[in-house]
């Protein structure tokens, strides 16, 4: 089936190719494996840095493609390249701290040394809403490990997935080593059936990780890395700077158009004046949002969604909000039919029985009003999913007691529950990953440790449980 990328925000064709195979891109790394795990590290990393360099002199074309296929304004685009570039030096930094060769003397002159081998073919499946940047969180940190990768990019991105695959090799990543996988559904099962891969790193849908989750659960000698989604608290809670705390909703709910996985689905605020005055501060802030074309002049605050089943999907979701009982404060509306444009949504649902825990991928917000905080910490907790939690306002003490009571991952305090850093581990619980963080941990999934007991010469000796060598007959 002949596959075509469109951007959202026109509907207009950006890409076509045809679906790849699976089995034959395997094939293809595996061959290639051997010579690039031989290579030192230090070689591996200087043709990183290659790459690095590579995506800074195509930054504006990479940007500029990034924010037609996703639909992104060009601002956010720029900032996912950037993050693409400083991937590399973070991950060296990384592997060198994480997978560290190590002697000590044991008994006997002997020693014992850990060092660290590459798992081998690694599979990679990339998401749309961050399509360079997520993927090469993986890739870069793999292939510095020595491992080759197949990667297939989101079937709804993958422009921007062939040209990543591009600059690896216009910077020397030797052709066998980078494999990119164009296709769907059937082509990332495929892939992940394969027997001769090693492992596999994912980006996306907890949906989709539960359905990998079980397709490798009699394959445990296989590594499983998954980054997964979130149905993320964010609690304003004696709060100073209403219009502070307002800002920092507004870019955790509706950056990205609301499509990111750490960003806020549940805003937890007081019952009261309290809680209706950040709401207020929150809807003048939306009121004066503006979301346009990715390439439009002034830069849009977002963008549209990723297409119209998205758009269509989250329509249905704030439908069934309303349906149950939700208070509507700001509207989710549609600019066309046809195209997946979508305003920032506001909705009160704290009176809306049996909440679906669902993550509503998209510029939906959704307030929780609270006796207390009690309330609020068991509100932060009322989700299977565990990957980003946010306090606003508060103590240290107070802070001190949401850190050690919220399940997450990512735990913040007077920050967006979003915009993670690079330069530390990142990853949920629950339904949002399986304890593999990726972002500075990346390098513990992508080679494993080798433990040696080591000694120049042999020495052996049983001191127990044998016989008298006089006693024995011939």
């Amino acid at each position: 089936m002949h596959l075509i990328s469109t951007e959202p925000a026109t509907g207009a064709m950006i890409w076509s190719g045809e679906p790849g195979d699976a089995a034959a891109e395997v094939v293809a790394a595996r061959a290639a494996f051997p010579a690039w795990a031989a290579l030192p590290v230090t070689v591996r990393a200087e043709t990183l840095r290659r790459f690095a360099n590579t995506v800074r002199a195509r930054e504006s074309e990479f940007a500029e493609l990034i924010a037609r296929e996703t639909g992104k304004p060009l601002w956010e685009a720029k900032t996912e390249v950037a993050a693409v570039v400083g991937k590399v030096d973070i991950s060296i930094s990384a592997y060198m701290e994480r997978t560290p060769q190590r002697k000590h003397e044991a008994a006997m002159g002997a020693k014992v040394a850990v060092r660290h081998k590459p798992h081998g073919v690694l599979a990679v499946l990339g998401p749309y809403n961050f399509p360079a940047h997520l993927p090469n969180g993986h890739i870069v940190p793999a292939l510095l490990a020595g491992n080759a990768v197949v990667f297939k990019p989101s079937e709804k991105t993958p422009a921007v997935g062939a040209m990543l695959v591009e600059l690896y090799r216009e910077a020397g990543v030797p052709e066998g080593v980078v494999r990119l996988l164009i296709g769907g559904p059937d082509e990332g099962r495929a892939l992940a059936g394969q027997p001769d891969i090693d492992g596999l790193l994912f980006t996306g849908s907890a949906g989709a990780g539960q359905a990998l989750h079980r397709q490798f659960a009699d394959m445990p000698h296989k590594i499983l890395a998954l980054e997964l989604g979130g149905n993320n608290p964010l609690v304003v809670w004696e709060a100073k700077d209403m219009e502070a705390a307002a800002a920092i909703a507004v870019q955790s709910a509706y950056l990205s158009a609301g499509q990111r996985c750490t960003a806020a689905r549940r805003l937890i605020v007081p019952e009261g004046a309290k809680g209706d005055a950040l709401v207020d501060a929150i809807t003048r802030l939306i009121d004066r949002l503006i979301i346009d074309h990715p390439l439009a002049e002034p830069q849009p605050f977002m963008g549209s969604v990723i297409d119209n089943a998205a758009a269509d999907r989250l329509e249905a979701q704030f439908a069934r909000l309303v349906d149950g009982g939700g208070k509507v404060i700001r509207p989710l509306l549609r600019w066309r039919e046809d195209l997946p444009f979508l305003s920032a949504a506001l909705i009160d649902v704290t009176e809306v029985q049996d909440r679906a825990d669902e993550e509503l991928f998209g510029p939906v917000l959704q307030v929780i009003r609270v006796a207390d905080f009690d309330a609020a910490i068991a509100e932060a907790n009322n989700t299977r999913f565990g990957l980003a939690a946010s306090l606003v306002g508060g103590s240290p003490k107070l802070y001190d007691r949401f850190w050690a009571e919220v399940r997450a991952g990512v735990i913040n305090w007077n920050k967006p529950t979003n915009g993670a850093p690079s330069s530390a581990p990142f990853g949920g619980v629950g339904l949002s990953g399986n304890h593999r963080p990726s972002a500075y941990y990346a390098a513990d999934y992508c080679a494993y440790p080798v433990t040696s007991s080591e000694a120049e010469i042999a020495r052996g000796s049983i001191d127990q449980g044998l016989r008298d060598p006089n006693t024995i007959e011939n």
